[in-house]
């Protein structure tokens, strides 16, 4: 083999070395509240939460994928689903969410929707997601039954 062709194996190897390294990095959770209840306190107000993870991906304004969760879709909130409403409830799940932990109280009386996803309000260490994106107005309140949340308390 010549050294260009040694070169370009080295260069790969290290390439696919880094991008598996901050997918790993991206992945990893530290935290141990992964999939525990507790509770956390928001503000002035103390919430309960079923499980915590990190939001991986967010996939629309009211849909994110929670690393030992899965998909989790924030009940009782509709986001737009036409621009320029859905980028802007896109982008601030994302700035608010993506990469940290976030702790779901999921909806007791339906924990799963028609797609799998988990329902459930979303919290972040400083933040009722759902409730911002209401009082952002990048979204409206959308109840449904049967749920545990009562109308108007997301």
């Amino acid at each position: 083999m010549n050294k260009k062709t040694i070169s370009i194996i080295l260069l790969a190897v290290f390439i696919i070395t880094m991008g598996l390294t901050i997918a790993n990095v991206f992945m990893q959770d530290n935290n141990t509240v992964e999939n525990q209840t507790g509770t956390l306190t928001i503000g002035n107000r103390t919430v309960n939460y079923d499980k915590a993870g990190k939001c991986v991906e967010v996939i629309d304004g009211n849909t994110i994928q929670v690393y030992g969760v899965g998909r989790v879709q924030l009940t009782q909130v509709k986001t737009p689903d036409s621009e320029p409403g859905i980028s802007q409830a896109k982008n601030f799940v994302s700035d608010n969410c993506l990469g940290k932990t976030v702790y779901l109280n999921v909806d007791d009386e339906k924990p799963k929707d028609n797609y799998d996803r988990t329902l459930a309000i979303v919290y972040t260490d400083t933040m009722d997601i759902n409730k911002e994106l209401l009082d952002k107005g990048l979204a409206e309140n959308s109840y449904f039954t049967p749920s545990e949340f009562k109308k108007g308390e997301v």
